[in-house]
């Protein structure tokens, strides 16, 4: 049986309404959709005992660049249902654009600091659609959790500070990476990848794994870290670095040394793909 499909406002809460009167909790795993297991393992993870899973599926205008992919970005809802129903969504909450955003729509929100560095960088704007979709979504279905990826870190810790900041009641939960077999991480992006390119983008997970086993072995040193995951995926072929930084975990901002929790992030392209993966240095 397919997860069931709802498309505006009215609809969703009237689902959730009914689930609270069973005494259900809500969950809420925003996506843009071309839903994979990396989703699917969001799915499960919110769908504990009790709790009442919606999806929404939403390729958000607002986050798209003029030359970016928006116009091909993968769309096959059905395909969604499937992926959804198998991980135990309840709901799918799918609105048009015009749901969203109705003729005359002029608010948007942004988290400043946090959004104009690494993918804020590269892609002005970017996080100004992120936050004002999500935030629009945990208005729209007032979940008790949400749920979203550690690949998208970035993401992650601004929605987190969304959510402090403008005392939105939800709980914002981090779920580990999902990987392929060779460690690539999964994201919807992959399909965009030749044969050749596919082949190669696992490296850059090494790279990563390369520079946590510095690390481990007392490397401290955040600027000859750098120097040497910068090397290392650019020296995969076919790759162009975007970024390769390491940062503060709670602030996004460059440090010097290893002495505090820090995250290595990093951005490449294949071709016009973009992929973008993390690790978390201990």
């Amino acid at each position: 049986m397919l997860t069931p499909i709802v498309t505006t406002t009215e609809e969703v809460r009237a689902e959730v309404a009914d689930a609270r009167r069973l005494g259900m909790t809500i969950a809420l795993v925003p996506t843009m959709g071309a839903l994979h297991e990396g989703h699917a393992a969001l799915i499960r993870a919110a769908g504990r005992p009790s709790s009442f899973v919606v999806v929404s599926i939403f390729v958000n205008p607002t986050q798209f660049g003029p030359n970016e992919d928006y116009a091909k970005y993968p769309r096959d809802l059905e395909a969604d249902q499937r992926v959804g129903a198998a991980a135990g969504a309840n709901l799918i909450f799918a609105p048009a654009v015009e749901e969203m955003y109705p003729s005359g729509f002029v608010t948007f929100v942004e988290v400043t600091s946090l959004q104009d560095m690494l993918c804020g960088t590269s892609r002005p704007g970017h996080f100004r659609g992120v936050c004002t979709v999500v935030l629009k979504l945990l208005n729209i279905v007032a979940p008790d959790a949400a749920y979203f990826g550690a690949k998208d870190f970035q993401q992650f810790r601004i929605i987190q500070q969304l959510v402090r900041d403008l005392n939105v009641p939800v709980e914002v939960r981090i779920e580990p990476t999902v990987r392929e077999a060779d460690g690539l991480a999964l994201s919807s992006r992959n399909r965009y990848l030749s044969s050749e390119q596919r082949a190669v983008a696992p490296a850059i997970f090494r790279a990563l794994q390369a520079l946590e086993a510095r690390a481990a072995v007392g490397e401290k040193d955040v600027p000859r870290l750098e120097a040497l995951l910068q090397a290392e995926l650019a020296a995969i072929p076919g790759a162009k670095v975007d970024y390769a930084r390491i940062v503060a975990a709670d602030t996004l901002e460059a440090v010097n040394r290893l002495d505090r929790p820090t995250v290595a992030v990093v951005a490449v392209f294949f071709g016009t793909t973009r992929l973008i993966d993390n690790l978390t240095i201990p």
